[in-house]
């Protein structure tokens, strides 16, 4: 345990903490770390929505030239910005237990959704269709910017609320109970329990070289089994469908321990929420490892594929 683990991550508020959160557990299992923050391009480049960058991996490609570089050891991620496949060299090391993983509309208290003037901000494609499909009448807006950025723009703009993973604002201390409290805003969160969200939301994980025994044989030690199962199906399920092409998918699954069966739930849609195409299954424990790609393959067979194809165009006009 004598080589210090140099514990990369980008040097927002909410990665910081996340990368804290490995070094305490490292540092309790007698490891001794370092945390080495770094910017991304995701980080810096804020006035065009992501899908518009074209970069696969915009908030993690920093990180793995440091890590392949040698001047970091590991690499910690919210797991839903992390591209189903790494780099060559590196691999997936651990995977957090999960928080929660609902997305949140955070408001100033006086949002009435049955309005058509409602404005809706938000930088995901995902959140986006499902907004609108949801709600057809209302205006959907781009926000980009770490937690407290986005936090900062819906304070300065007349909009009727944001939406938020849940996990990031429980992570910053930012939520209790329905209240929304951050340095620049102070507002209603209210739970979105009708969107799916994004593949592995709510996980972290911990990135290494493959090659690097000391390191993985540490962070083996983090993981929890139950996360990694079923972010390794959404994300299955997303590798699945998109085919590189960044769209509106969402995907959830969890254990059902009484069943011993997975429940899964994913979603892709159209980019303007007009179409939807959803499947539920439940599937014995034993299953789990094709589970993801089955379940992508009857989207893609039952109009998915065509509509795919449309969203690649639509993204690059």
């Amino acid at each position: 345990m004598s080589k210090t683990i140099r514990i990369g991550t980008r040097d927002s508020e909410l990665a910081l903490w996340q990368a804290k959160t490995v070094e305490k557990q490292l540092n309790d299992l007698g490891y001794r770390t370092e945390i080495i923050a770094v910017k991304s391009q995701g980080d810096l480049v804020l006035d065009k929505p992501l899908y518009e960058l074209g970069i696969t991996g915009i908030f993690t490609k920093t990180l793995d030239i440091a890590m392949i570089n040698g001047e970091v050891d590991i690499a910690v991620h919210s797991m839903k910005d992390v591209p189903t496949a790494l780099p060559q060299g590196i691999v997936q090391a651990a995977v957090l237990p999960r928080a929660n993983v609902l997305d949140i509309l955070v408001h100033k208290g006086s949002t009435d959704l049955l309005e058509a003037t409602v404005t809706i901000a938000t930088g995901s494609l995902r959140r986006q269709a499902q907004w609108l499909n949801r709600y057809p009448h209302h205006t959907v807006v781009d926000l980009r910017g770490n937690v407290n950025t986005r936090m900062q723009k819906l304070h300065d703009n007349d909009w009727s609320g944001a939406v938020f993973a849940a996990a990031g604002l429980e992570r910053l201390g930012f939520i209790q109970k329905n209240e929304v409290k951050s340095p620049s805003f102070v507002g209603v969160g209210e739970a979105l329990d009708w969107m799916i969200p994004a593949p592995a939301q709510g996980a972290m994980v911990v990135v290494a070289m493959e090659n690097d025994n000391h390191v993985l044989e540490a962070l083996a030690q983090l993981n929890d089994i139950e996360t990694e199962v079923c972010t390794a199906i959404e994300r299955q399920f997303l590798r699945t469908l998109e085919g590189g092409c960044t769209a509106p998918i969402g995907a959830i699954a969890k254990y059902d321990e009484a069943q011993d069966e997975i429940q899964f739930h994913g979603v892709l849609l159209s980019l303007d929420g007009k179409e939807k195409l959803e499947i539920q299954r439940n599937f014995p424990i034993n299953e789990w490892k094709k589970l993801g790609f089955h379940c992508a393959k009857e989207i893609i067979d039952n109009g998915g594929a065509a509509l795919m194809e449309r969203i690649k165009a639509q993204l690059k006009k």
